[in-house]
């Protein structure tokens, strides 16, 4: 068995454990898709093609969460220290068990955590998924609304779908800021009546009593937009290149 660095283990996340693995690269994947939703602790048991693996560190990408994956000899190893384990299958196992959607169990488990819980996660191979043994031992399953004509995942994709719902209400990221510079009411009105104006210098409203509904019609449109100022600068740019044109195509007009 491997040893991590302790300080590296977020005691709040859960433990992702994958039960026999096959395939390098599916590991790989699954620490690379784990490390971008910040959950550091992947636990594999008794991998087939033996570890450290050549083709898990190049699926990886130097995703942390390889650097410090744990390897067991067996799935009562790796669990050892969890209280509570959820299963994750696509196909029915005739056991009397709560099962959840992925967004529902990540849900659950939280409070599990928050409870002071340690809560472990288990993926099967990606040929066989689980086996019954380990899904008998285990509070609860999850599953996913996939086609149950095409219902086996991809182990790494299976692990990147709960790496996202552990994720899904966490905010936005702090560089994406929302819009700073959004549009007053009055530079809105403003863009309205020039836009009106050209229009009907254009004889675009035809006939004329149905002016105010077809400027209703234009308004929605731009109001549903959520303009910026530089926005609002750039559209009546639009309007004046289009009625009187620029530089040398531009016209004189009164």
């Amino acid at each position: 068995m491997t040893q991590s660095d302790p300080t590296l283990v977020e005691a709040q996340n859960p433990v992702f454990i994958l039960v026999e693995p096959q395939m390098g690269e599916n590991i790989g994947a699954a620490c690379r898709v784990m490390g971008n939703f910040v959950l550091p602790e992947l636990r594999i048991v008794n991998p087939r093609d033996g570890w450290p693996n050549p083709k898990a560190e190049t699926m990886a990408t130097d995703s942390p969460v390889l650097k410090q994956a744990r390897v067991f000899a067996t799935l009562e190893e790796a669990i050892a220290d969890c209280q509570t384990l959820y299963a994750t299958t696509a196909q029915p196992r005739s056991m009397v068990k709560p099962v959840h959607t992925a967004r529902a169990a990540m849900s659950e488990i939280r409070g599990h955590i928050q409870a002071g819980q340690r809560v472990g996660v288990l993926f099967g191979a990606e040929k066989s998924g689980l086996p019954n043994t380990a899904i008998t031992i285990s509070n609860a399953i999850i599953t996913l609304p996939v086609d149950r004509n095409f219902s086996s995942l991809n182990l790494s994709m299976a692990v990147g779908v709960l790496a996202h719902e552990w994720r899904a209400g966490d905010p936005a990221p702090a560089e994406f800021k929302p819009l700073e510079d959004r549009a007053s009411v009055a530079e809105l009105q403003g863009l309205y009546a020039h836009l009106e104006d050209e229009l009907d210098r254009a004889g675009f409203f035809y006939p004329p009593e149905k002016t105010p509904l077809m400027m209703q019609n234009l308004i929605n449109i731009f109001a549903r937009g959520g303009l910026t100022q530089q926005e609002v600068r750039t559209f009546r740019g639009v309007i004046k290149a289009l009625a009187i044109g620029r530089g040398k195509a531009r016209i004189e007009r009164d």
